[in-house]
């Protein structure tokens, strides 16, 4: 494992990380407190120091189960989490599966959250938090910003930033918020499929001249850069993944097929993927979807194995830049995400 820290700041994470959602929110199976304690334990084992949970995963479940994972460790890891929804006055609508519940991000809210965190986490102090699905509202609400630089100087919680999402992410939001705020970080989607708007907001940051950095998930196109998948893969019941279109899936496979050049002796497709997000030195930390011991040793392994030539890099985005040859409906996004010149 190699680590890397955030510029211009005391805050050291793993390059590879684990997320929590995946023993948490029950969209990637379900996980006995047993089985998900395990799977924290040998992340830690094999390096991993940084571990990002939320508040709404599972209603405060993923913040539980890294106290109890961790309860004489929390110098030796990083934690992350993220605030804004209202789990606890919609929580029981979770049911509704990925759907979102409302948001709170008035002052109050923020401050109870976080206390509410730290009594779960069981800790003093939170190393990463973030905002969690932010809107543009918030981008330029004062009052949320002074709230986290009161819970700083409180020392509730070291460092801030924002979580983006639920789709592929909001683009404008981040892009602005990168130019307005000082945010140490920004977690968005970002992978060799689903490039737009990762690497608008990365490249904003460079433009802005800012020292924020960015913690990747959905590192692997939700599966599909792991390159296990055929035209057959049937997904459980309880697996998100199995009620997105078939077309999906078809397109997929045939993308991955073509960028099986990755794969050598002691690179699988799935380290390959992580390696071409560490390439860019703007990018802290990836959070691949971990469920499984033989997954999270390969992911684990990712960043000693053979690194991606310039060839490969030149290749990867001749293939992007044409759809891979594949014509398919344009994406439907959330959010503000027309990529014009500015955030470009």
């Amino acid at each position: 494992m190699k680590y890397r820290t955030y510029k211009n700041t005391d805050l050291t994470v793993s390059e590879v990380g684990f997320g929590m959602w995946t023993v948490s929110t029950g969209w990637w199976g379900n996980f006995t407190e047993g089985e998900a304690i395990a799977l924290m334990h040998k992340a830690f084992d094999l390096g991993i120091t940084l571990f990002d949970a939320a508040d709404t995963y599972g209603n405060g479940l993923s913040e539980e189960l890294l106290a109890k994972a961790f309860p004489t460790r929390r110098d030796d890891i990083v934690i992350a989490t993220k605030i804004g929804y209202d789990f606890v006055n919609f929580g029981n609508e979770r049911g509704r599966g990925q759907r979102e519940i409302p948001h709170d991000f008035s002052p109050e809210a923020l401050t109870r959250a976080t206390d509410n965190a730290l009594k779960r986490l069981k800790t003093d102090r939170i190393d990463l938090m973030q905002l969690h699905n932010i809107r543009m509202e918030q981008v330029y609400d004062d009052a949320i910003w002074t709230t986290l630089d009161q819970l700083k100087q409180q020392g509730k919680i070291r460092h801030a930033g924002i979580a983006l999402g639920p789709a592929i992410g909001w683009l404008y939001e981040g892009v602005n918020c990168i130019r307005e705020r000082n945010v140490t970080s920004v977690q968005h989607i970002y992978n060799m499929l689903e490039q737009h708007p990762g690497r608008a907001m990365q490249d904003a940051a460079t433009k802005a001249r800012k020292d924020t950095m960015f913690l990747i998930r959905v590192t692997h196109s939700s599966g599909m850069l792991e390159g296990h998948y055929t035209p057959d893969t049937i997904f459980p019941e309880n697996d998100h993944r199995r009620h997105r279109p078939r077309s999906w899936l078809i397109n997929g496979c045939k993308k991955i097929e073509q960028l099986r050049f990755l794969e050598n002796a002691e690179r699988t497709l799935g380290r390959a993927a992580l390696q071409w997000l560490l390439a860019d030195e703007r990018v802290a930390s990836t959070l691949p979807n971990i469920y499984d011991d033989k997954q999270l040793v390969e992911f684990a392994k990712a960043p000693d194995c053979p690194s991606l030539t310039q060839d490969d890099f030149a290749r990867i985005a001749k293939l992007h830049a044409r759809n891979f040859g594949i014509e398919e409906e344009p994406p439907k996004f959330k959010g503000t995400m027309e990529l014009q010149g500015a955030a470009a």
